[in-house]
Formats: C-alpha cells, structure tokens, sequence
C-alpha cells in the first residue's frame, strides 16, 4: 500500500478496515501463530491486532506496508500476551506450589506445539521477527528495516544469525528423531 492507498484510507474508515482485514487477516494470523501466540489463543489475538489497527488506521501515512504495519501491530499484541501469560503463569505456579496439583492444560499445550514454533521460540524476539517477515512472508529488508526502525545492515546480521541458529537447531532435532 503506497501513500495514494494510505490517503484514501482516511475517507471511508470502516470500509477501509474491512478492505484491510479482507486483504491481510491471514497474513496476520500467520505471523502471530509464528511469533509464538498459542493456537487456543489466535483468535483473540488476531482480534486485538484489528482493534489497534482500526484505532491507528487513520494515522497510517504509508512510509512502510501495510503488511509490515500490521506485523509491527502483531508483535506488540504478541508481547503483551507473552507478559499477561507469565504473569498468569507465575500466579498459578505458585498456586499449583501451595497445592501440589499440576496445571490441568500443560499436557495439552505441549502437545499442540509444532517443531517449527519450537524452534523459532529459541531465537530472540528481534531474530524470530526479522525471520518470519523475510523468510516465511517474502517481506524486502528494506520495508523490514523500516517497520522494525532498524537499519538493512542489522536486518542482515539479524537474519543470517537466526538462519545459522535453526540450522543448528534443526539438525539437532533431527539426529533427536533418528535415536
């Protein structure tokens, strides 16, 4: 979405917020399951990106993509969650402590979980970003480097190291799996 498609945003709002949860939903959905957001929680996340955006939208001036907005939007809604659910963790661990009783859904929460979301959770948060954007989107380094207020050059770094981290990741899951 250029600056033309950005102006035009600002006379019909809620046609425009339509427009781009039409066009990018999926997108979003993708990124926040990548980012980490538990499959039972998606929705809810999702959600909270659309209520931001539709909040935000009239602001938007175009100086990135939509895609890349948006993304920035998702990571922030991610980061939010990831804090309430370690609160929420810390609170019933020390419940589960004084009880003695496991949590009813850690069984299922573990299993729900992909190899690939296992291993993008070992990269660090400016890693794991820069690689779902570049990679598993097809975003440029440039549009990525503008979302993320960073440099290409740090984009670069960034991605080569969180490539060489999955690779190494991978092939220790592999030879996990062959024994």
């Amino acid at each position: 979405m250029d600056r033309t498609e950005a102006q035009e945003l600002h006379t019909a709002p809620s046609d425009a917020l339509s427009q781009v949860y039409r066009e990018h939903a999926p997108f979003v959905w993708r990124s926040l399951r990548r980012l980490g957001v538990p499959p039972d929680a998606l929705e809810d996340a999702l959600q909270d990106v659309f209520v931001v955006a539709a909040r935000r939208l009239e602001a938007f001036e175009g100086r990135s993509s939509m895609k890349t907005w948006l993304f920035g939007i998702a990571m922030r809604v991610q980061r939010s969650r990831r804090r309430s659910q370690a609160r929420h963790d810390r609170k019933l661990g020390a419940l589960t402590h004084e009880t003695g009783a496991p949590p009813a859904d850690a069984y299922a929460r573990q299993d729900a979980q992909r190899v690939l979301t296992q291993m993008l959770q070992h990269l660090s948060e400016d890693k794991r970003a820069v690689f779902v954007l570049v990679e598993l989107e097809g975003e440029a380094v440039v549009d990525v480097a503008r979302a993320l207020g960073a440099n290409s050059n740090t984009i670069y770094t960034r991605l080569r190291a969180a490539r060489k981290a999955l690779q190494t990741m991978a092939r220790q899951w592999a030879e996990t799996e062959r024994v």
